[in-house]
């Protein structure tokens, strides 16, 4: 039995609240229309996949889907573009897509969903994210770590908590670009302006999170670890110069976390697991 459309629709506004807060921001902000242009259809794809979408039947499909975004996640080291000795960014065409935010999300769900493998997929990424450096990527990878310990009570994700947490201590120290307007630190610029968008914003990113957490039709692990990868990017947006994932400019993650909702088990499936 698949989820029904009706259940789809937390996953959706967990998806359209932030983005569309993002786009308002934007358009009041007087950022360039190819960026609302562009959010506006990354959102649109992304509900797309969202209310079709659905995990992979059986582990095998699972961990073949898993190792091949893996594998993507180190594709910017071969390909480039290097700027500074950084490498974060996946060609596409006119655009460069941050890699970290456009593939993680869906790897910690899968990666939640493993037992056996969870560990060293959440380890292989953070691998990733040092030699990119990608700090926002290494403290996704860590809170995504927290929330599946917690939903878990694994020793092995524990330890992985632990020596994501120092990697990206010392990536935050080496990995930091100039910052972008309308794509980096939205909410302290806004909130230096005294502007009440930072508070839209915030609350848009809040109701994400908690829809995340506690109201999709996931297991409890893939929700606590997709929750703890939003935390982890949000939270190095604020402290550094890393992208406002779905509240600012940039495709990637919109598609990045979309890729992660619809990734819908079936319901019986999501019973069992809970």
């Amino acid at each position: 039995m698949q989820a029904r459309p009706g259940h789809r629709i937390p996953a959706l506004l967990a998806l359209l609240l932030p983005v569309g807060a993002g786009l308002i921001y934007l358009a009041i902000a007087g950022a360039p229309q190819t960026y609302i242009i562009t959010n506006s259809v990354a959102l649109i794809m992304g509900g797309i996949w969202i209310m079709v979408g659905r995990a992979p039947a059986g582990s095998r499909l699972r961990r073949i889907l898993i190792c091949a975004l893996l594998f993507a996640l180190f594709i910017p080291l071969i390909s480039g573009p290097y700027v500074n000795g950084i490498a974060r960014w996946l060609p596409a065409g006119p655009f460069t897509l941050n890699a970290g935010a456009l593939l993680f999300p869906a790897i910690a769900v899968l990666a939640a969903q493993d037992d056996d493998f969870a560990p060293p997929m959440l380890l292989a990424a953070l691998l990733a994210a040092m030699l990119q450096p990608d700090a926002a990527l290494g403290f996704a990878v860590v809170f995504a770590a927290v929330g599946l310990h917690d939903a878990a009570r694994d020793w092995r994700i524990g330890v992985t908590c632990i020596i994501g947490f120092l990697a990206s201590i010392v990536m935050a120290l080496r990995g930091e670009l100039p910052p972008q307007p309308f794509v980096e630190r939205v909410l302290v610029t806004l909130a230096q302006t005294g502007s009440l968008i930072a508070l839209l914003l915030f609350a848009a990113l809040l109701a994400s999170f908690c829809l995340m957490l506690f109201a999709l039709p996931q297991d409890r692990r893939s929700r606590a670890a997709l929750a703890g990868s939003l935390f982890g990017f949000s939270i190095m947006s604020v402290l550094s110069h890393y992208p406002s994932v779905l509240i600012g400019y940039g495709a990637a993650p919109i598609l990045g976390y979309a890729l992660a909702l619809g990734l819908i088990p079936r319901i019986g499936d999501a019973a069992r697991a809970n």
